[in-house]
């Protein structure tokens, strides 16, 4: 395995151990940006961070945005007894539909599988228009244009060495 599908392996699975804490059954893009934000040492973790989104901040950020969407149509967390989102699945969670696109988006972005960096998997996530990730980041007030840009130019510079 190549340094790239190491790293993909890994949010890969630690998508879906985010996916199982939060009780859903598919791995979704907000899983796979947690865990891009925990793999400590990496470009995505550090432009994450460099943005002040750190794992705790990325799931702050999506409770805000899970708030807010309540909220649209008149619900508070509060005004419900919610239970804890069950883990007891023995069954691995799949790969949800915004996950796949992020990764499918992310791919396209190179012409030759050998030039995928890590980057590319956070830029597929960025560069959805719509969806959980794009709200939340816009709640926490995060300037996801200028997120993509400086992932842009780290891949350009990165292919300049």
């Amino acid at each position: 395995m190549n340094t790239f599908d190491t790293y993909l392996h890994t949010i890969l699975t630690e998508g879906g151990t985010e996916a199982h804490r939060h009780g859903s059954a598919t791995v979704e893009a907000q899983h796979l940006l947690l865990a891009i934000a925990a793999q400590e040492g990496t470009a995505p973790q550090r432009i994450l961070a460099s943005a002040g989104l750190d794992h705790q901040a990325i799931r702050a950020a999506l409770d805000r945005e899970f708030d807010h969407s309540l909220s649209t149509v008149g619900v508070t967390r509060s005004s419900f007894d919610l239970p804890r989102p069950s883990t007891t699945s023995k069954r691995p969670p799949t790969m949800g539909a915004t996950g796949k696109l992020a990764l499918e988006r992310g791919f396209a972005s190179v012409s030759r599988k050998k030039d995928l960096r890590p980057l590319h998997v956070l830029l597929g996530i960025l560069q959805a228009e719509v969806g959980t990730v794009p709200r939340a980041l816009a709640l926490a007030g995060v300037d996801r244009t200028d997120l993509l840009t400086r992932i842009h130019n780290t891949i350009a510079s990165d292919n300049i060495e």
